[in-house]
C-alpha cells in the first residue's frame, strides 16, 4: 500500500460522478482486489460454518465422539482461524481503500483550486469547495470501504443457497427467492433517501458558504451595522439545513427498522418451515440446526447490501459535487503552450502601459493611484489568460499566454501587498520549495529585517505559526512574505508595496538591503516611498495607466506630477526623522 498523500493523484474524468468513481476504483485496483478476496474468503467461511455444525450434530448423534465428530470440530477450528485472520487483515485493507479514495478526491480538489486562480470563486461558492473536501471526499471513500463486505456477502449468499438446496429444495428456494425480495424491499427506500440526502447536501453547502462569507466580511459588517442581518440569514439557513437533516433521519430510521424487521421475518419463515420438515422427518436434527444457522447468518449479507446501497448513494452525490469542482477551467494554463520559452535575461514588456522591465535592473513603479500600478504588476505574473488578451505582456517578445504556465511561474514571481500565510513551522513557511539551508533562511530574514519575528516565535525557525500568521503583527507578516519571495530567487521578482506596513526606520533598512540583494537581478517594486526610490536603478512613472516618464528618482523630482505623488511621503519621512 502506497503512502498518503499521493505524489500524483492523476488526471480524472469529469464526464460525471459514475466515471469518477470507476476511475478511482481502477486507480486502486490492487488493494481493492486484495480487500475483496479477503472479504469473499471471510464470508464464504462463515457461510460454510452452519453446514459443518449441522454435520457435526448428526455425526455426534449417530456415532458419538468418533472420528467424524473430531474432523468436524477440526474443520470448524480451521474455519474460525481463517475468519479471524481474513477479518483482521481485511479491515486494514478496507480502511486503506477508504483513505486512498478520500485522499485522492481531496488532492484532486486541492490541486484544481490551487491551479484555477480566481476562476474557482467565479463559478462556485466557497462553501461548495470546502464541503467537497470536508464531506464529499469522505463519502466517496466509504463506497470502497464497503465493497469487500458487499461482494463477500454476494458470494456468501450463493454458498448458502447452494448448501440449502442440498439440505432441502423447498428451503433452498425460500433462500433464493426470499432474500432478493427482502433486499428489493429495502432498496425501495434508497431512492427517496438519496433525494433527501442531496437536498441536505445542497442546504449544508449553502450554509457553509454563508458562514464563510459572513466571517470574511465580519469587520465590514460591524462597521455598517449589518451584522444582525447576516446573523438572521445564517439562522434561517441553519434551520433549513436542520429540517433537511431531520427528513434524512426519518427515512433512515425507517430503513434501519426494516433492516431488522424484514430479515427477522425471513428467519422466522425459514425456521418455521425447517421445524415442520424436521417434525415430518424430512430434515435431520443437524440439518435443522444448519437451517437456523443459515437463517441467522443471512441477516448480515442483507445488512451489508443495504449499507452498500446507502454508501453508493452518498458517494454518487459526493462525486457529483467533486466533479463540479474538477470541471472548473483554470484562469491560466488551460491550453498547451504555443511557443518555446525565451532565453533568460530578456525584457518583460507590458504593451498597454508601455512598461519595459530591462533585465538585471531594479525598477520602481510609481503611480498616483496605487491600485493602478498594482494591476500592472499583477499582469506581469499572468494570472488571467482572458484578461491577457486585452492587456498583453511579452517576455522576450513572446506573449506570456503562449508560454508554458509552469515555466512562467518559475521565472516570474509576484508577491502581492496582502500576503497569505499558512500554519506550520516558520522555516517551512519561508522555504516553500524545501531546498534552502539554515544559512539561506537567515540571510533572507536579515534582508527583510525580520529578526524580531524569530524572537517572537517560540523555537525560532522550528516554531509553529498559526493559520494566516495571526500571532504576528501586520508588519511582521509582510516581512515574512518578503523573505519568502526573496528565498525563491526567481529570474524576475515583482514586489507590490513590500514595505507599506513597517515604520520609516525599518523601511530604510529594508530598502538598502533589498536593492543590494537584488542588484543585477530583474526586480519590479510597486512603491511610492522615497526611502525605497532612493536606492532603485530606475523609476517608471505612470499616469492614467501609461508610463509617462522614466529615470532616476532624483531626476524625476523635477516633474511636478511625480513630485506631487512622492512629495507627501517625503514630508512624512522628514517628520519621522
Amino acid at each position: 500500500m502506497r503512502s498518503l498523500p499521493l505524489a500524483d493523484p492523476g488526471t480524472p474524468p469529469t464526464s460525471g460522478p459514475s466515471a469518477l468513481l470507476w476511475w478511482l476504483a481502477r486507480r486502486q485496483w490492487g488493494i481493492l482486489l486484495v480487500a475483496v478476496l479477503l472479504g469473499v474468503t471471510m464470508f464464504a467461511c462463515q457461510a460454510f460454518t452452519p453446514y459443518i455444525v449441522g454435520r457435526a450434530v448428526d455425526d455426534g448423534l449417530s456415532h458419538g465422539f468418533g472420528p467424524e465428530l473430531w474432523r468436524a470440530c477440526g474443520t470448524l477450528l480451521a474455519l474460525g482461524l481463517v475468519v479471524i485472520v481474513t477479518s483482521a487483515i481485511g479491515h486494514r485493507y478496507d480502511i486503506a481503500n477508504w483513505l486512498r479514495a478520500s485522499f485522492t478526491a481531496s488532492q484532486l480538489v486541492g490541486r484544481t483550486v490551487s491551479r484555477s486562480g480566481h476562476a474557482i470563486t467565479a463559478e462556485l461558492p466557497t462553501g461548495e469547495v470546502v464541503s467537497a473536501v470536508a464531506n464529499d471526499a469522505l463519502r466517496i471513500g466509504e463506497v470502497y470501504a464497503h465493497a469487500a463486505h458487499f461482494l463477500g456477502s454476494l458470494v456468501a449468499y450463493g454458498v448458502v443457497a447452494a448448501l440449502m438446496l442440498r439440505v432441502s429444495v423447498p428451503l433452498g428456494l425460500v433462500v433464493i427467492l426470499g432474500l432478493p425480495t427482502v433486499a428489493a424491499a429495502l432498496g425501495l427506500l434508497v431512492k427517496p433517501l438519496q433525494r433527501k440526502q442531496a437536498a441536505q447536501r445542497e442546504a449544508s453547502g449553502r450554509l457553509t458558504t454563508l458562514g464563510a462569507d459572513t466571517v470574511s466580511g465580519l469587520r465590514i459588517l460591524r462597521g455598517i451595522g449589518g451584522e444582525s442581518v447576516f446573523t438572521g440569514r445564517y439562522r434561517e439557513q441553519s434551520q433549513t439545513t436542520r429540517r433537511r437533516g431531520v427528513e434524512v433521519a426519518q427515512t433512515q430510521s425507517v430503513l434501519d427498522a426494516l433492516q431488522v424487521l424484514l430479515p427477522g421475518m425471513f428467519v422466522v419463515v425459514l425456521i418455521w418451515m425447517g421445524a415442520h420438515l424436521a417434525q415430518a422427518g424430512t430434515l435431520t436434527p443437524g440439518q435443522l440446526v444448519s437451517t437456523y444457522g443459515f437463517a441467522a447468518f443471512l441477516a448480515w449479507p442483507v445488512q451489508n447490501a443495504t449499507m452498500m446501497l446507502q454508501a453508493t448513494s452518498r458517494a454518487h452525490i459526493g462525486a457529483g459535487k467533486v466533479v463540479k469542482v474538477l470541471r472548473v477551467v483554470p484562469s491560466t494554463g488551460a491550453t498547451p503552450a504555443a511557443a518555446d520559452a525565451p532565453e533568460p535575461g530578456v525584457r518583460l514588456v507590458d504593451e498597454v502601459s508601455g512598461l519595459v522591465v530591462k533585465p538585471g535592473r531594479v525598477l520602481a513603479l510609481v503611480s498616483a493611484d496605487p491600485d493602478e500600478s498594482a494591476r500592472i504588476a499583477t499582469r506581469l505574473g499572468r494570472f488571467d489568460d482572458d484578461a491577457e488578451r486585452e492587456t498583453p505582456v511579452r517576455l522576450g517578445g513572446v506573449l506570456l499566454s503562449d508560454l508554458d504556465k509552469d515555466d512562467v511561474r518559475s521565472r516570474i514571481v509576484v508577491a502581492e501587498a496582502t500576503p497569505q500565510l499558512f500554519s506550520g513551522p516558520l522555516g517551512g513557511e519561508l522555504d516553500v520549495r524545501g531546498t534552502a539551508s539554515r544559512d539561506d533562511l537567515l540571510r533572507v530574514i536579515a534582508t527583510a529585517d525580520a529578526h524580531d519575528v524569530l524572537d517572537s516565535v517560540p523555537d525560532g525557525l522550528a516554531g509553529e505559526l498559526p493559520e494566516k500568521g495571526r500571532s504576528l503583527s501586520g508588519g511582521q507578516r509582510q516581512r515574512v512574505a518578503l523573505a519568502r519571495a526573496l528565498l525563491i530567487d526567481p529570474e524576475i521578482l515583482v514586489l507590490v508595496e513590500p514595505t507599506s506596513a513597517v515604520d520609516a526606520h525599518t523601511e530604510a533598512r529594508i530598502a538598502v538591503r533589498l536593492t543590494e540583494a537584488r542588484r543585477g537581478r530583474t526586480t519590479v517594486l510597486v512603491t511610492a516611498s522615497p526611502l525605497v526610490l532612493d536606492h532603485v536603478d530606475e523609476v517608471a512613472f505612470l499616469q492614467d495607466g501609461v508610463v509617462v516618464a522614466r529615470g532616476r528618482h532624483e531626476d524625476l523630482l523635477d516633474d511636478v506630477a511625480y513630485r506631487a505623488v512622492v512629495g507627501r511621503l517625503m514630508d512624512e519621512e522628514v517628520m519621522a526623522r
